[in-house]
């Protein structure tokens, strides 16, 4: 993972906690700059508070990148995905990390606890962020993925 300076927003409910201050300690160790905003501990909480913190990072450039983390990573990818700025993906694998960075431009990497063992995840989000967005022919697409308004004739 190349270090950056711009810090990766982290978030995760109470059933990827575990699973994010991993990600947070392995960002940390290769120089990463981390904004973590929780949750902290196991209690229950409400996965798309943490979701809308990490997005709004990332939409504001306070983040270069998001990271979010709940049982699936699917709660946390819709919730994310509310904001128009920001293209978060569920990853299960280096392959997908890779090729939504290169084709989709993703910014925002969810992950399951419950879906992907934590070697899975960490070689994952290496790829995600290692991997730059390609643009070309995949710029026309990413460019159709928020909707224009209709204009009436």
């Amino acid at each position: 993972m190349n270090p950056a300076e711009t810090p990766i927003a982290l978030g995760a409910d109470h059933a990827g906690v575990t699973l994010k201050d991993s990600l947070r300690a392995a960002l940390e160790a290769a120089g990463h700059p981390v904004l973590d905003f929780g949750t902290h501990g196991d209690g229950s909480v409400d996965y798309p508070d943490f979701a809308h913190q990490v997005a709004r990072a990332v939409t504001e450039g306070q983040a270069s990148f998001g990271v979010l983390v709940c049982g699936t990573g699917i709660g946390m990818s819709i919730a994310a995905n509310r904001h128009p700025a920001i293209r978060a993906v569920v990853v299960h694998n280096t392959t997908e990390a890779r090729l939504t960075r290169a084709h989709n431009d993703a910014n925002v990497a969810c992950f399951g606890a419950r879906t992907t063992g934590p070697e899975v995840v960490l070689d994952s989000l290496s790829a995600f962020l290692t991997t730059p967005y390609e643009g070309g022919r995949h710029a026309r697409r990413v460019a159709k993925i928020t909707p224009h308004p209709v204009q009436e004739a």
